[in-house]
Parts: structure tokens; C-alpha cells; sequence
């Protein structure tokens, strides 16, 4: 939710800017609530809108956490090894 700035009068684009963002954090909030149904790069999408425009702190925070959960599975995502097998 934004907060209107007292110098500025809220606008036609402000008000469909919002309604975009709102509309992609529910699209956002549905892919997180059947996680099980939707692939890791669907969620982690999901879950960085979240992180950047959830309602409350506990949302951000869920969210977050939920992107490290992700990057733990994700072997891909993870430096390659060197020539001993270290990474």
C-alpha cells in the first residue's frame, strides 16, 4: 500500500499503478498458498514480488525466508566446482 505524499496530488496513473501492483501481489500471494503446484521459478518470483511490495512485515519476512528455502534445494543456482571439487 502506498502512502500519498501531502505535496502531490494522486493521479489517474498513480491509481492504475496501484491497482497493477495489487492485482500482481494477489497473483503473487496465490502461487505462494499452492506452492506444491508450481514450479521453483514461478515461486521465487512470486515471492520476490512479495518481498517487495507485501502489506505487513510477517508477509516480507515469509516471503524472504521461503527464497532462501528455494536457493538451499537449487543446486543450480550454486557456484560451480572447481577443478578439486570445491566450490
Amino acid at each position: 500500500m502506498s502512502i500519498p505524499l501531502p505535496f502531490r496530488k494522486s493521479s489517474a496513473r498513480d491509481r492504475a499503478r496501484q491497482d497493477w501492483i495489487d492485482e500482481r501481489r494477489r497473483e503473487a500471494r496465490m502461487v505462494v498458498a499452492d506452492v506444491a503446484h508450481h514450479s521453483d521459478y514461478l515461486v521465487r518470483l512470486a515471492c520476490k514480488v512479495l518481498v517487495q511490495h507485501g502489506e505487513t512485515f510477517e508477509e516480507r519476512e515469509d516471503a524472504r525466508i521461503l527464497l532462501v528455502v528455494l536457493d538451499a534445494k537449487t543446486p543450480g543456482r550454486l557456484p560451480a566446482p572447481d577443478r578439486e571439487g570445491r566450490s
